[in-house]
């Protein structure tokens, strides 16, 4: 490797890879564009906060929820009627109630 003492070439201690999966804020950042900060999260980016170029917290997206499990009704009334066939339906029996009250 040739050095030389122009500025535009090459160095051999510096860096030339940018790391674009990660995203930085300063606390001002937080402070006075935390609207833009909270796009980013919603968009499911990692953000570093960091305090005079030191990083100091992580903000990390919150993981998707998972899907909640509905009880199996039918299963539930199987189990406690068994195959016994009602007369009246359910719906009958509520509008026979609320033709009783009003």
């Amino acid at each position: 490797m040739v050095y030389s003492y122009n500025r535009n070439v090459y160095a051999p201690n510096q860096c030339d890879a940018k790391m674009y999966h990660m995203k930085k804020a300063s606390i001002r950042d937080l402070r006075y564009r935390f609207s833009k900060v909270e796009d980013l999260l919603r968009e499911g980016e990692e953000i570093h906060i960091t305090k005079r170029k030191r990083v100091i917290a992580r903000l990390l997206p919150p993981e998707p929820a998972a899907p909640k499990e509905f009880p199996d009704f039918l299963g539930r009334a199987r189990k406690l009627f068994g195959k016994k066939v009602l007369k009246v339906s359910g719906a009958e029996l509520i509008r026979r109630e609320r033709d009783e009250r009003f």
